[in-house]
C-alpha cells in the first residue's frame, strides 16, 4: 500500500521508542541480594558457625607442653574419653571471661579439658596459666598456629566437645557462658557418656 506524504512526516514526528535496558538495574539488584544476605546473617547466632569438621576425626597433630608444663597434647591423648579441647591465648580478652568457668568445672571433676595455646609467646602463655589458674589435663603450645587452622579454629577461645572414638561433636565459637554450659555441654556430655536419656 503507498504512503502519503503526510503519514510519511506523521510517523517521523513520533518519538523514537527506546529498548528497555536491564543495565540500570544491576546495581539495584546487587544492593538488594546483598541486603538480604546481611539480613539473614544478622538473625544467626555467631556461636553457632557451623564446622566441617563436626562428625568427623580429630584431625593428626602433636604439640609440645606449654611453658612450665609437662604434659603436650595430641591426636592420641584424645581417644577413649568424653573431653573438651579449648582454644585460648593469653591475649584474648574474651578467654579472660571464660577462664573462671574453666576453673569451676575442672574443679567439679566433670569433664577432662584439655588446652591448645595459640598463636602464643610461651612466657605469656606460662604466665598467664600461673596467675589465672590451669584447667586443662594437657596443654599444647601451637606457636605458629598450624594446628588451629587444621581443627578450622577461627579465632579464640573456641571449644570442642570430643567423644571416645576421637570425633568432633560439637565447637563452640567465642567464650564458654553458663547457658552454654548448662544447656548445650553438659546435657551432650552427659549423652556422649551414656548417663543422659
Amino acid at each position: 500500500m503507498p504512503v502519503s506524504p503526510g503519514m510519511a512526516s506523521e510517523e517521523s514526528s513520533r518519538p523514537a521508542r527506546k529498548p528497555f535496558r536491564t543495565a540500570g538495574f544491576v546495581p539495584l539488584i546487587i544492593f538488594l541480594a546483598l541486603a538480604v544476605v546481611l539480613a539473614i546473617g544478622l538473625t544467626r547466632d555467631p556461636g553457632k558457625v557451623p564446622s566441617p569438621l563436626v562428625g568427623k576425626s580429630v584431625p593428626e597433630f602433636s604439640l609440645p607442653p606449654v611453658k612450665g608444663r609437662t604434659l603436650g597434647l595430641s591426636s592420641a591423648d584424645l581417644r577413649g574419653e568424653v573431653s573438651i579441647v579449648n582454644v585460648f591465648a593469653s591475649w584474648c580478652v574474651a578467654c579472660r571471661e571464660e577462664h573462671p568457668l574453666l576453673m569451676q568445672l575442672k574443679q567439679s571433676g566433670f569433664v577432662p579439658i584439655h588446652g591448645l595455646n595459640y598463636k602464643d609467646r610461651p612466657d605469656d602463655a606460662a604466665r598467664w596459666l600461673d596467675e589465672m589458674g590451669d584447667p586443662y589435663v594437657r596443654t599444647g603450645a601451637d606457636l605458629d598456629g598450624r594446628v588451629g587452622i587444621d581443627w578450622g579454629v577461627y579465632g579464640v577461645p573456641e571449644t570442642f566437645v570430643i567423644d571416645r572414638e576421637d570425633r568432633i561433636v560439637y565447637k563452640q565459637i567465642g567464650p564458654i557462658i553458663p547457658e552454654v554450659l548448662n544447656e548445650e555441654l553438659r546435657p551432650l556430655i552427659e549423652r556422649l557418656r551414656g548417663e543422659g536419656k
